[in-house]
């Protein structure tokens, strides 16, 4: 039994030898996982995620989401214009997981990674350690990133632009909505740069 589990443990699967079924059902577990802790987390903090996720009464976290979104989105366009592919690379993490899905998929996959997400780092993480810190542990939990400092400083900067807007408009939707945009676009992007 003690060999079998240190086979099982020394085992270090790579993003090539994981068949989209093993990549689909990760991705899933993961945001299950997340949203559970994040639901959990935050009513240990003697608050109601179910009043955090009420829809605001005004445009304003959309459009601030938007915003940002479009501001990310042009600023990673230049940045895979202008710096080498070694330098951003990802671990082709994202390009697999994009590449041949339909658009319907890849609506639904950016939806529920920014509702699961923002949940945990924006509505439970950054109400007890604030929005710095929860940028740094956002940024070193996509450890795919670390190698490279043009990703981790834009991921960084990206999640600490989402916590200052949080805070600034009060409502979760505004970093959902910004993480969504960003998610479904690179994803559209990714999609159809491959057809092309």
């Amino acid at each position: 039994m003690k060999q079998k589990w240190k086979a099982f443990k020394e085992q270090q699967a790579r993003i090539s030898e994981l068949d989209d079924r093993t990549l689909l059902l990760n991705l899933y577990l993961t945001q299950a996982i997340t949203l559970i802790i994040g639901v959990v987390w935050i009513w240990f903090q003697q608050r109601n995620p179910f009043e955090l996720l009420l829809f605001p009464s005004n445009a304003q976290p959309w459009l601030w989401g938007i915003g940002l979104a479009a501001i990310v989105i042009i600023v990673d366009l230049l940045i895979s214009r202008f710096v080498p592919d070694d330098v951003t690379d990802d671990g082709g993490v994202n390009e697999r997981l994009f590449r041949d899905r339909p658009v319907w998929h890849i609506f639904i996959i950016a939806l529920i990674v920014s509702i699961c997400e923002e949940l945990l780092f924006r509505g439970a993480i950054q109400f007890a350690i604030g929005p710095y810190w929860t940028s740094i542990l956002f940024a070193a939990i996509h450890v795919r990133y670390l190698k490279h400092w043009v990703p981790t400083a834009l991921v960084f900067s990206i999640r600490y632009a989402m916590g200052l807007m949080y805070e600034w408009t009060g409502s979760l939707w505004a970093p959902i909505m910004a993480h969504f945009v960003i998610d479904f676009v690179m994803g559209l992007i990714l999609r159809y740069r491959r057809e092309a």
